[in-house]
């Protein structure tokens, strides 16, 4: 009833108007049916009298009829304006409690994006139950006209066409729930599908596909999934059909029983013909009825359930810790430096410690690199200072003040990042860049300058259409396929030398995160990025993390990771002159080079 209420509400806010139409066309297409009975029933019967006047009612019958005809289709067209706007509405609502949770740990749940699939069929929900209550409201009004004419003729008819309805309530009441079972327990098999789907269709995956021979394999598991949804599917069906073929038997004997008394009883002369019509039609109408009714309250239910996954999704919490002091305050410029004090951290509670008590100072305005082997919590450190999570224990502060004390937004506004799998949006080389910085999207000259400082202004600008030009072989619209100039496919290191623009961009940020910044740079591009780089960040607090200790070594300080703590940190020269993790791993590379230049 809550979830009722509250859908109804929200269709009233955004469409009153024409919900008001629709609940006048349901009153009205609920009782012209039992109208239509009434004048036949009159027509009929002065049809045998000359004396009494048939004109009127044979004229008023037939304008009945027209508006029967027409009903159907008015009230279909107002449906689909409620469906259209209610579902705008609440695509807009879904998608913006979507963007308020501001972590990723939501994200990378299984669950929660399966019922993320089901709120995204749930956007209809409150159209089709408003849908849904209205026709099991007009079939209301149906039944009550016939029920009353039926009472007139026979009263025990009309029980026993009451009686015999328990049972199509029961039965729709059952499919719906077991329809929307089914629904959730594939929703799992749906998305296995559409990844696999994706993988034989995505311009990232197919160099691997055709060159591993993947297609095949692909394909055999996107139709195993297909078939367990299939499966699933009949069995609903099967069960489905059981039931409506006896509802439909069971209507068919009531019909049958009360079309054989209705002819004995005119036979008798207790009823006229045209009372014969009038219980004929009452008999078919409230069954009819009755089935829609129920019908209305099937789908009515399923909307009800898809509808909960919705509000599940836009009523979900927040996916980050509130505030230590229950206040937000304004992000100061960095002056002093970010600590991580004492910090653990893990993704979920049945899994190992990623960092297990770090402590680090990222000093404002000074070069700090982080070295360490994969899996050494690297990343993970990444993304705490963005706060796409926070930590399981410790605290992490921006001039002594603990990042939850933060507007999120405002934080993340004052880091500019490359990620190590950072976006290649299929949007312009301009918008590319752009979307570092909203409020630089249409600055063509701050867009220009990030190019300049990333290295990748002059291919852009060689691009056909300069920075105008898509970066994609997707067309948008039918006009761009007559274009054979359009979109464009850069290489990896041209991509990499972009998404690093797109950080750049944010010049005005305390922070430059820089995860693997050359990891796809040939030698010659690598050194040249990194001579920017490094005439960009002198004077600016910096994070850089990279395996390559070439490019780190210039860095001011250098801090060591592994297995989720600390283990040395200090000047490139100190550490190698320690002799331990850092010297042993630069030692590693560097021995690689000493070996070709020997040999050559």
């Amino acid at each position: 009833m809550r979830l009722t209420l509250q859908a109804l509400r929200y269709v009233w806010r955004v469409s009153p108007v024409r919900l008001l139409a629709r609940i006048v066309l349901v009153v009205a297409a609920g009782l012209i049916p039992v109208a239509l009975a009434w004048l036949t029933r009159t027509v009929l019967d002065r049809i045998g009298d000359p004396a009494a006047p048939l004109l009127g009612p044979a004229l008023t019958l037939a304008f009945a009829g027209v508006a029967a005809a027409m009903l159907p289709q008015v009230n279909g067209y107002v449906d689909a304006q409620i469906g259209r706007s209610v579902t705008l509405s609440a695509k807009d609502r879904l998608f913006g409690a979507i963007g308020r949770l501001a972590g990723l740990a939501r994200f990378e749940d299984a669950a929660f994006h399966d019922r993320l699939r089901m709120a995204a069929h749930g956007t209809s929900g409150p159209a089709d139950l408003v849908s849904s209550v209205l026709g099991a409201g007009q079939g209301v009004l149906t039944i009550a006209g016939f029920l009353g004419t039926l009472a007139m003729l026979n009263p025990w008819m009309a029980l026993v066409v009451v009686a015999g309805s328990a049972p199509t309530l029961w039965a729709e009441l059952n499919m719906s729930r077991d329809r929307a079972r089914v629904s959730w327990d594939l929703s799992a098999a749906g998305r296995r599908e559409i990844f696999y789907a994706g993988l034989l269709t995505s311009v990232r995956a197919i160099k691997e596909v055709r060159l591993f021979g993947l297609g095949s394999l692909f394909r055999g598991r996107m139709l195993t999934e297909l078939r367990a949804i299939d499966a699933g599917q009949r069995g609903a069906d099967r069960r489905e059909l059981r039931a409506q073929a006896l509802l439909a038997v069971t209507g068919a004997v009531i019909a049958g029983g009360g079309l054989v008394w209705a002819v004995v009883a005119a036979r008798q002369g207790r009823l006229s013909v045209g009372d014969v019509a009038v219980f004929v039609a009452a008999v078919a109408g409230v069954q009819g009825a009755l089935a829609a009714v129920f019908s209305s309250a099937g789908m009515g239910h399923h909307a009800l359930l898809m509808f909960g996954h919705y509000c599940a999704v836009v009523d979900t919490g927040p996916d980050l810790q509130p505030s230590p002091t229950g206040r937000t305050v304004a992000v100061p410029e960095l002056r002093h430096g970010i600590e991580f004090r004492d910090v653990w951290f893990r993704y979920r509670e049945d899994l190992p410690w990623v960092l297990a008590g770090v402590d680090l100072t990222i000093a404002a305005g000074r070069s700090t690199a982080l070295v360490g082997l994969n899996g050494a919590g690297k990343s993970t450190l990444v993304k705490l200072l963005c706060r796409f999570y926070d930590p399981s224990r410790g605290t992490i502060t921006w001039d002594g003040v603990d990042l939850r004390e933060f507007d999120v937004d405002e934080l993340r506004r004052r880091l500019a990042v490359v990620f190590q799998d950072f976006m290649e949006y299929e949007l312009s080389a301009a918008e590319n860049i752009g979307v570092g910085d909203l409020a630089a999207l249409e600055d063509a000259e701050r867009i220009t300058a990030a190019a300049r400082r990333a290295g990748c202004d002059p291919f852009l600008r060689d691009l056909p259409h300069g920075y105008d030009t898509l970066l994609t072989r997707i067309f948008l619209d039918a006009a761009d396929r007559d274009d054979p100039r359009t979109g464009v496919v850069l290489s990896g290191g041209q991509w990499q030398r972009v998404a690093l623009a797109r950080a750049l961009l944010r010049d005005h940020g305390d922070l430059l995160i820089l995860d693997e910044p050359s990891a796809g740079l040939d030698a010659e591009a690598e050194f040249q990025v990194h001579e920017r780089l490094r005439e960009h960040r002198r004077g600016r607090t910096s994070l850089l993390i990279s395996h390559r200790m070439s490019t780190i070594r210039q860095a001011e300080t250098i801090v060591v990771l592994g297995d989720g703590t600390i283990v040395e940190h200090g000047g490139h020269d100190a550490l190698v002159a320690a002799g331990g993790e850092y010297a042993r791993l630069f030692a590693l590379q560097a021995a690689g080079y000493r070996e070709e230049v020997e040999v050559g």
